[in-house]
């Protein structure tokens, strides 16, 4: 395993002049003026920010990169992204899902991406997206971390064989149990699809992760029914609720019920800014309802919160670069997260935040934790929101595995600075 002494860094928890040394893939002593071991290659950090790396909670990556195909989403809807990919699924070949998730990964690595939970679509009999997926998975692992999620895109008692084809896809390997309860034909069968769903997970030991609610009807509760299968069956940190946008159209009085039953079922909450702004609101004249759900409350209440990219390039986002730092801003700018508080929350919420959804083990920057971490341009978290920081390194395994220069202007002013990088001074 490689060694690495990374040197005169600042941390997102506000320390600076902090070394780190990496060998055997874990991080063995993390302090000021560590002692340089005999042939360990250094990097100089410059007090520039070293972070854990970024995390994506919610993700599709079978369907990304396919933008324009077989045709581009004219509305911009939800509904009709869902149709695309209904036209979309039987031209997929395993080969070109297995190259366009590869080349985002390599995007991935690039931006100090290094975890992602991806939902792949069950509804396929011939799961040729999981096996896609599946074998990404193996291929990636020395980099990332691919989480997948078995996601009955089509509802899974709507779809015929639903449930069978999401049982086959844990069989293969798949490692988290979804769900669509707004999608199936009644409130009822939502409700019955979530209490099977996790009575599934529960009996497999299994995490749960449900697209819950994305639509603006307030009337769509089945975070709730969440929240409870939860707490019967014991499943209390292990269950997750993603989107949830109806909670933004939903009355005060019933939200102050549901968020503490959330609370109390320790569930996870994924909002997916980028996306959730962009599909929700659609039949709004104005005002236009912006979509995404409660953040500020959520977070108050103690929940754990974190964003998503969702989608990149795809039938539902024709945009999108893999960039966490953008997703965190657009879920600050929404939410109108501006305290500094909230600001720190909304990076935590696409590093700490995100891996505690996920589950991940020795995540983080104290010593026994796995030697992976991203050096960006930035003396703060706020900092590096604000300017989408560009990430000078890269680290996997105490391994250097993707670098950037560093971002400035040079600049020909009379009697100013001959370049600028958008920075504070230290």
């Amino acid at each position: 395993m490689a060694a690495l002494l990374i040197r005169n860094a600042a941390l997102p928890d506000g320390r600076s002049g902090i070394d780190l040394l990496a060998r055997d893939g874990r991080f063995e002593a993390v302090g000021p003026n560590l002692p340089a071991p005999e042939g360990v290659p250094q990097l100089d950090a410059q007090g520039w920010l070293f972070s854990p790396p970024f995390v994506d909670a919610h993700f599709h990556m079978d369907a990304t990169l396919s933008y324009g195909l077989p045709r581009v989403n004219a509305s911009g809807t939800l509904l009709e992204g869902i149709a695309l990919w209904g036209e979309l699924k039987p031209m997929l070949t395993q080969e070109a899902i297995v190259e366009r998730a590869l080349a985002y990964c390599d995007w991935a690595v690039a931006k100090g991406l290094l975890a992602i939970r991806s939902h792949v679509d069950v509804c396929d009999p011939r799961l040729l997206a999981v096996e896609a997926l599946l074998q990404v998975k193996r291929r990636v692992a020395p980099y990332l971390d691919l989480q997948l999620v078995a996601f009955p895109q089509d509802g899974v008692l709507r779809a015929p064989g639903g449930m069978a084809n999401l049982k086959r896809a844990l069989d293969l390997g798949v490692d988290v149990v979804g769900g669509i309860p707004h999608f199936e034909r009644t409130m009822a069968e939502g409700a019955s699809s979530v209490r099977q769903l996790c009575e599934l997970a529960a009996e497999r030991g299994l995490r749960v992760d449900m697209h819950c609610d994305e639509t603006d009807d307030p009337m769509s509760r089945h975070v709730e029914s969440l929240a409870f299968e939860t707490q019967r069956l014991g499943l209390q940190g292990r269950v997750t609720g993603s989107h949830l946008t109806s909670m933004h159209s939903m009355d005060n009085d019933y939200v102050s019920k549901l968020i503490p039953l959330m609370a109390d079922a320790q569930l996870g909450v994924v909002a997916n800014p980028l996306i959730n702004i962009t599909l929700q609101g659609r039949r709004d004249t104005y005002p236009k309802r912006r979509g995404m759900t409660r953040v500020p409350e959520l977070m108050a209440a103690g929940i754990t919160v974190a964003f998503g990219h969702d989608c990149v390039m795809d039938p539902w986002y024709s945009l999108g670069s893999a960039d966490m730092l953008e997703v965190a801003a657009m879920g600050l700018h929404v939410g109108q997260l501006t305290s500094t508080t909230q600001m720190r929350g909304c990076f935590d919420a696409v590093t700490t935040e995100a891996a505690r959804i996920l589950g991940l083990e020795g995540y983080g920057l104290m010593p026994g934790c796995r030697a992976d971490g991203v050096l960006l341009q930035a003396r703060s978290p706020i900092e590096a929101i604000r300017l989408r920081a560009q990430r000078l390194a890269v680290v996997r395994g105490g391994r250097i595995v993707a670098r950037s220069p560093s971002a400035s202007a040079q600049l020909d002013l009379p009697g100013r600075p001959n370049a600028v990088d958008f920075t504070s001074k230290p």
